[in-house]
C-alpha cells in the first residue's frame, strides 16, 4: 500500500531534511571561512606549552596533568567556539540579506534553525576530534615518557605491573566518554545561544546572555536544592526567592551534569549508563532550546 502523493507533497513542505542539510553544510563551510580553527592552533600551543612545563614534574605526576589541563582546555575552547560561531548566525544573515533569500524559498523557520544547529554541530565536532587527536599526540608522547622512567623506582616484577597499569589506565573508554561529554556541553551551549539569538537584537547581546546563561547554569544544581531541601540549608526562602530559584531551575540548563568530565580527569572510571543519562538529558536541553527558538523566530519581525 502506497503513501498518498498528497500526503507526501504536504510532509515534504512541512519539514526536509534534504533542505535542513543543505542549508547545515552552507553554514559548515561559512564557518570554515571565518578560520574558526584558529582556536584549534591556540589549543595545541596550550598543550605544547603545558607539555613542556610537565619536564621539571615528577615523572609520576605528568600523565595526570597532561589528561587534566587538556580536557579543561578542550571544554573551555568549545564552549568559546559554540557561543561565538553560533551568535553572530542570524545577525550575519541578516546583514547580508542571505535570512530573506532563504525564508522566500519553500524553506520554513524551522528547518533553518535546524540547519543552522546541524552545522554548528559538525563544526564542533570536527574541532574536538583535531582538539583529540592532538591531545591523544601529547599524552601518549607522556605515557611512553613515565613507562620509560619506572624501571628506575621499582625492580623488575613490580616495574612491569605498573608498566602493564599504566598502559591500560591510560586510553580507557572512560577518557574518550569524557571527550564525547564535551563535546555533548558545547552542544547544549550552541542551541541555548541560537534560542537567544532568535529574540536578541545583536551578536553581542547573545554572547553576554550565552555567556551569563552557562555561568548560572553551574549554580543550578545548588538553586534546586535549596527550594527543595532548605531546612538542609539552615534558610526559609520568601515566596518570591523560592519562585526565583525554580525559574533558574527551570530555565538555566543544569551545568553540573557535564562535571563527569572532572573526575574522569582524577582517573575516574564511569559507568555506560551515567554517559547514556547525560546523552539523554542533553538530547533534551537541545529539543526544548530549538523548540523555544523557534517560537521566537516565529514571532520575530524580519
Amino acid at each position: 500500500m502506497t503513501a498518498d502523493p498528497a500526503i507526501h507533497a504536504a510532509a515534504h513542505k512541512l519539514f526536509s531534511f534534504t533542505r535542513v542539510w543543505a542549508i547545515a553544510a552552507n553554514t559548515f563551510r561559512d564557518l570554515v571561512r571565518q578560520k574558526v580553527f584558529y582556536f584549534m592552533l591556540v589549543f595545541a600551543l596550550i598543550l605544547i606549552g603545558a607539555s613542556l612545563a610537565l619536564a621539571s614534574i615528577n615523572s609520576r605526576g605528568q600523565l595526570q596533568t597532561v589528561i587534566d589541563v587538556s580536557l579543561g582546555a578542550m571544554g573551555v575552547f568549545s564552549i568559546l567556539l559554540a557561543v561565538l560561531a553560533t551568535a553572530m548566525l542570524l545577525p550575519k544573515d541578516i546583514e547580508d540579506r542571505t535570512l530573506y533569500t532563504i525564508l522566500a524559498k519553500p524553506v520554513a523557520r524551522f528547518e533553518y534553525l535546524a540547519g543552522k544547529l546541524l552545522g554548528v554541530v559538525g563544526i564542533l565536532a570536527l574541532a574536538i576530534v583535531l582538539m583529540a587527536g592532538v591531545f591523544c599526540i601529547v599524552l601518549w608522547y607522556w605515557r611512553g615518557r613515565e613507562i620509560a622512567a619506572i624501571p628506575f623506582y621499582y625492580d623488575p616484577a613490580e616495574a612491569a605491573q605498573r608498566i602493564e597499569l599504566v598502559r591500560s589506565g591510560t586510553f580507557t573508554p572512560s577518557l574518550f566518554g569524557g571527550v564525547f561529554v564535551v563535546l555533548l556541553r558545547s552542544i547544549v551551549c550552541a542551541a541555548l545561544t541560537l534560542m537567544i539569538s532568535c529574540f536578541a537584537t545583536s551578536w553581542l547581546f547573545t554572547v553576554i546572555v550565552s555567556f551569563a546563561a552557562v555561568i548560572i547554569g553551574h549554580l543550578v544544581a545548588i538553586a534546586r536544592n535549596v527550594w527543595q531541601n532548605p531546612a538542609s540549608f539552615g534558610v526559609d526562602p520568601p515566596w518570591y526567592m523560592d519562585g526565583f530559584l525554580r525559574l533558574v531551575t527551570v530555565a538555566f540548563p543544569d551545568m553540573q551534569i557535564f562535571n563527569i568530565v572532572d573526575e574522569i580527569a582524577l582517573g575516574t572510571n564511569v559507568a555506560p549508563a551515567i554517559f547514556a543519562t547525560i546523552a539523554g538529558l542533553s538530547a533534551g536541553y537541545i529539543a526544548v532550546y530549538l523548540l523555544v527558538g523557534y517560537v521566537f523566530f516565529i514571532w520575530r519581525e524580519l
